[in-house]
């Protein structure tokens, strides 16, 4: 039988030493709207399935938005855009702590608001997390725990109960059969608290807004400390949010 302590230091180092680089050439990111002047042809909001981009226009000509609160990055919109307005995103660095902030435009934007008043939790943070149905989000919340992200290097770690949790980690739709032991949880922490939105199902509901299940995300429930996009979100993204929520960037 091979010896465990061997094959590790055998192995190596394989935890990635830079913090939140941009994305391996397999992996797709996010859209984003470029310098190219948009057409205001509307094929990108006609397209879009979750509705996450509107054309409208002003003095200057076309304004084209896009809510990557609602964006699955299928890059539908990428692929369709005569003008290339709207390119990929490479970077991992995503999350935002207001939800307006995941709104990009091709008109100047404010920046985010500070973050001091997260104070008390910008060396450590223990977090509980609650699934309500996005399973893809929650094994990219896992691989942020593995060797090769090492989420608990950032003074990270995830708890078994709200009771001793500083900070809730919401995935999935939040549908009507989830929102109460949902709350059930936040109301089980102590203050100072805060909750985090993985993923465009938590933030928005996604595919599953407006729809008989009510599920649109856990943004009108509780106040939100940090929002990170994606369907699902890579681990690096997840990671930026936590220490966005912390009061820190990593």
């Amino acid at each position: 039988m091979r010896n465990p302590l061997l094959a590790i230091l055998g192995a190596g180092i394989i935890t990635q030493t830079s913090n939140c680089p941009d994305l391996p050439a397999e992996a797709t990111g996010l859209p984003t709207v470029g310098n190219s002047p948009c057409t205001g042809c509307g094929r990108c909001a006609e397209n879009c399935p979750t509705k996450a981009i509107t054309v409208t226009c002003d003095e200057h000509g076309p304004v084209v938005a896009l809510d990557r609160g609602r964006c699955l990055g299928c890059q539908v919109c990428v692929t369709g855009c005569p003008a290339q307005t709207l390119v990929e995103d490479r970077t991992t660095r995503t999350a935002t702590r207001t939800r307006d902030a995941l709104i990009v435009t091709n008109r100047p934007t404010k920046g985010q608001p500070d973050s001091s008043d997260r104070a008390p939790f910008r060396r450590s943070l223990h977090v509980r997390e609650v699934s309500t149905g996005d399973n893809a989000g929650d094994l990219e919340v896992l691989a942020s725990t593995n060797a090769i992200f090492d989420v608990a290097r950032f003074g990270i770690h995830f708890v078994a109960s709200p009771r001793f949790a500083d900070a809730l980690l919401v995935t999935g739709p939040v549908g009507k059969g989830m929102r109460e032991a949902l709350l059930r949880c936040y109301e089980a922490m102590a203050e100072p608290r805060l909750v985090i939105a993985v993923g465009t199902d938590a933030i928005s509901g996604g595919l599953h807004r407006d729809g008989y299940a009510e599920a649109n995300g856990v943004t009108d429930l509780l106040p939100i400390a940090a929002y990170i996009p994606g369907a699902p979100p890579h681990p690096w993204s997840i990671i930026h949010g936590i220490t966005l929520a912390m009061g820190r960037d990593c």
